[in-house]
């Protein structure tokens, strides 16, 4: 591009008026949610079950080395492999690649699912132990939860 041209095209915006710059955003209205995330314990503890089951699932029905139908040595797709290795054909090294990848990735899986279930579990419990401990933080010395205006005191 030629100096001319750019001094021409910073004219041109000059006299358009100033660059402006749009965000994406929420209505001035207040569109969202707005407010805190709330999280209530039993979507923790449907979340953390939903995790549970799968895990139970897949650890029962993947054919994963180690997992097999008698639940000890190879599973069914590596013994396939072996035999198709045996016999000569070239697919037998493949699958057997095919196994191994799959075995991984299951594996991870089901460590993923593990740690979601017992994360919720925790959560689940010590949220519940932190909201008693809290609830009985704010209670007056007759046992009895405090009124909002006392609470409102704290914060002037």
């Amino acid at each position: 591009m030629a100096w001319d041209e750019w001094e021409q095209l910073k004219t041109d915006a000059a006299r358009r008026g100033s660059a402006h710059m749009r965000l994406n955003q929420l209505p001035a209205d207040g569109g969202g949610s707005g407010g805190d995330l709330v999280v209530h314990q039993d979507d923790l503890g449907a979340v953390g079950h939903e995790a549970f089951t799968l895990h139970d699932d897949l650890r029962t029905a993947a054919d994963v080395d180690g997992m097999g139908a008698d639940r000890q040595g190879d599973g069914s797709t590596t013994r396939a492999a072996a035999e198709l290795k045996a016999q000569g054909f070239a697919m037998g090294p493949a699958l057997s690649r095919t196994v191994t990848t799959w075995t991984s990735q299951v594996q991870s899986l089901l460590q993923a699912c593990a740690h979601i279930s017992n994360h919720l579990d925790y959560t689940r419990k010590t949220h519940t132990h932190d909201d008693a401990l809290i609830a009985a933080s704010v209670r007056d010395a007759g046992g009895s939860a405090l009124s909002v205006s006392q609470l409102d005191k704290y914060f002037k």
